[in-house]
């Protein structure tokens, strides 16, 4: 890092503080190549002006109580897989456990609803005291969900599902906003000339009917042209090459009807879309923008692919940071449910015209 300038130092070592509640000094020392005197002074400064507390050692946040804290709180965690999508709000849930003084407790249900309410019952018997669950709403409807959950014992948040009826109402909930983040794509191409988008969206996803939904909404507000739509097979379920002929086909239907930009949802499905659109000679983005819905590897793309970047590291902060209030709620007042909308944000690369 060469020689960082004292703010820069500084920045350093708040920004630590805050994702780990304290510091080693000789750890930041080593990370920054400087001496521990200079940490040691910087610290000395920091604490003067309030910004954090020195420790033997090291520091802590200058809002964590400096004696002996209480044990931590277990917090269970059940979502249907700990990889892509739920990986990164777990690790934003991971984050920010040590200033709240939580523990995960994590368990996967598969997508499968009896399991997943086996997990929840199992991690409440194991003795967590809140429960953040992402549900699997296929074979059971919100109000079997609900009539289920009101039985619990412990607080529950349910975690990224838009869940409408009533009956959920009266729980705590996080989750993105999808819709909106469809529009933002649609908006963007619009501003960059296109009178068509074109749509092709994975089938039978939680996430799918709401980029759907986003995606006309956009579509008759802006007055656009209509365009091909087409829904894509699971990449897990196609043995015979049937996605690659749904999105040649895609392709082909965009051709047609002169369409020159797309929102395709996987990032994974759109990435498939370039190089299929590139051996067949269309370039992107002079003949096809792409904007991809989801940002897993959307950036190492032959092109780098324009993607709605789903705020999943928010999502798994603000969950645990809301069960955890619930959890520590005192008050003889009845706390009222908080139902948290984040918005996710358009990362534009090269994949759209627009520049990276």
């Amino acid at each position: 890092m060469g020689n960082p300038l004292p703010r820069t130092r500084h920045e350093h070592i708040l920004r630590r503080i805050e994702i780990h509640g304290t510091i080693n000094a000789a750890e930041v020392a080593r990370d920054l190549a400087v001496s521990a005197m200079t940490i040691r002074r910087d610290l000395d400064e920091l604490e003067r002006a309030g910004q954090l507390v020195r420790v033997h050692g090291g520091a802590m946040a200058a809002d964590l109580p400096a004696v002996p804290q209480s044990a931590l709180t277990n917090i269970g965690v059940v979502v249907p897989s700990t990889v892509g999508h739920f990986s990164v709000i777990i690790a934003g849930m991971d984050a920010a456990a040590h200033g709240l003084r939580a523990r995960l407790v994590l368990a996967t249900s598969q997508y499968r609803p009896e399991l997943e309410r086996r997990q929840a019952e199992r991690l409440i018997e194991a003795g967590v005291k809140g429960l953040i669950l992402a549900p699997t709403l296929r074979e059971q409807t919100e109000q079997d969900l609900a009539r289920w959950a009101l039985k619990q014992p412990v607080p529950l948040l349910f975690l990224e599902r838009r869940l409408g009826s009533s009956e959920m109402a009266a729980f705590d909930s996080v989750r993105s906003d999808h819709a909106r983040g469809a529009e933002l794509a649609v908006e963007h191409l619009h501003r960059l000339g296109h009178d068509r988008v074109a749509l092709a969206l994975m089938e039978r996803t939680p996430t799918t009917p709401l980029i759907k939904e986003g995606h006309t909404r956009a579509v008759q507000r802006l007055g656009l042209q209509d365009a091909p739509f087409r829904t894509l097979p699971k990449r897990y379920e196609d043995h015979d090459g049937e996605l690659d002929e749904h999105l040649q086909t895609f392709l082909q239907e965009c051709a047609r009807t002169g369409t020159r930009a797309a929102l395709v949802h996987t990032d994974s499905e759109a990435a498939r879309i370039l190089e299929l659109a590139i051996d067949g000679g269309v370039r992107v983005p002079e003949d096809l923008a792409l904007v991809a819905y989801d940002d897993h590897t959307a950036g190492y793309a032959l092109v780098p692919l324009t993607a709605v970047t789903a705020p999943r590291r928010d999502l798994g902060a603000e969950a645990l940071g809301a069960v955890m209030q619930r959890v520590t709620w005192t008050s003889e007042r009845p706390r009222a449910p908080r139902q948290l909308v984040i918005v996710p944000r358009l990362t534009v690369r090269a994949s759209c015209g627009a520049g990276s």
